[in-house]
């Protein structure tokens, strides 16, 4: 009967009982426009806590819209916590073959080939592809690795995944880090893109600073959201006056990729993705709404998506070393 009584309250949000044990954590939706699609979302990164921003994102998609989401962190092998500072190690990357998206957000990860494999194999099916913050650097392999032209320094294949898939790697902070934040403003000609249905100039806000990008973006990279660096940290900061908006860099942008086959698929980047800056509803709903277009859904995007936090969500400030000790996956299962 009790679990009858949570279903109900919670309006259908499954989490399967295998997750307790699991390395990974898994939210499944039963109502809404994402019932049957399954997202993968990979966290990893020292510094901005992405361990925090996927399982409430994840929950947010399923929670709202339907979708399966499983996931995915950097784990200590020896005792199975959440370890972002481990950076070869993400289980799970094998569920990446039946994801109809893969969220990735990780920073200058070595994995081993068994595991980067995955994530090759999945971008090389012309699979769609979000990446947040500091994907653009997502790896950091050995030269000896099957995969070392993916490292975000690549001569090889310049600027490996980064700027290869998603169209930038990294360059350097364009707004001062840990003291000019990130409004978001429309890009010119972007607003009527479904991705950013319900989302105004200034909704999109983030401590994030601005990252630097070499313009234009390539290929057929479309951005959407620029960044005005503000001088502090509230989002009622004015915009610093000089040449860090003028030209503002681009935060988020759509490309597609074509890979090897020839499959072309559909790919969002945005530069802010910290676990603060999910708090900023506009952000929230930029992710959602994307997750619907690079699904081929964006006939589906409402008016205004809903995006409301699911359970408590106190994210941790962003700095290196600054993760919870001793978290598992099993307790990040909600409702608990």
């Amino acid at each position: 009967m009790w679990r009858l009584a949570i279903l109900l309250l919670f309006g259908g949000l499954v989490l399967p009982a295998s997750a307790q044990e699991s390395l990974w954590v898994e939210y499944t939706g039963t109502q809404g426009p994402g019932v049957g699609k399954r997202i993968v979302l990979i966290s990893g990164d020292e510094e901005y806590r992405s361990e925090e921003a996927l399982p409430q994102l994840a929950r947010i998609l399923a929670f709202h819209h339907g979708f399966h989401c499983t996931v995915l962190f950097a784990i200590d092998p020896e005792t199975g916590v959440i370890d972002p500072n481990r950076r070869d190690n993400i289980p799970g990357l094998e569920k990446l073959k039946e994801a109809d998206l893969m969220i990735i957000a990780t920073r200058f990860r070595d994995l081993p080939d068994d595991q980067m494999k995955h994530i090759v194999d999945y971008v090389e099916s012309g699979r769609p592809i979000i990446a947040l913050r500091t994907a653009t650097h997502a790896f950091d392999l050995r030269p000896s690795s099957a995969y070392a032209h993916w490292s975000w320094k690549s001569k090889e294949w310049d600027g490996g995944f980064g700027r290869q898939v998603l169209g930038e790697t990294w360059v350097s902070h364009h707004g001062k880090h840990g003291s000019e934040a990130t409004r978001g403003i429309i890009a010119p000609g972007a607003e009527k893109h479904p991705i950013l249905r319900g989302i105004q100039n200034g909704d999109i806000f983030g401590p994030t600073d601005v990252y630097t990008v070499r313009l234009p973006l390539p290929g057929d990279s479309q951005p959407l959201v620029l960044g005005q660096v503000v001088a502090g940290m509230r989002p009622d900061d004015p915009p610093v006056e000089g040449p860090k908006n003028n030209p503002m860099m681009p935060i988020a942008w759509i490309k597609t990729y074509r890979t090897s086959s020839g499959k072309v698929a559909r790919v969002f980047t945005t530069t802010m993705g910290a676990s603060q800056d999910l708090l900023s509803e506009g952000f929230r709903r930029l992710l959602v709404n994307a997750a619907y277009w690079a699904l081929g859904m964006e006939d589906q995007i409402p008016p205004k998506s809903n995006v409301e936090l699911v359970g408590q969500y106190e994210p941790s400030p962003f700095r290196f070393n600054g993760f919870r000790r001793g978290v598992r996956p099993r307790d990040l299962a909600w409702p608990r």
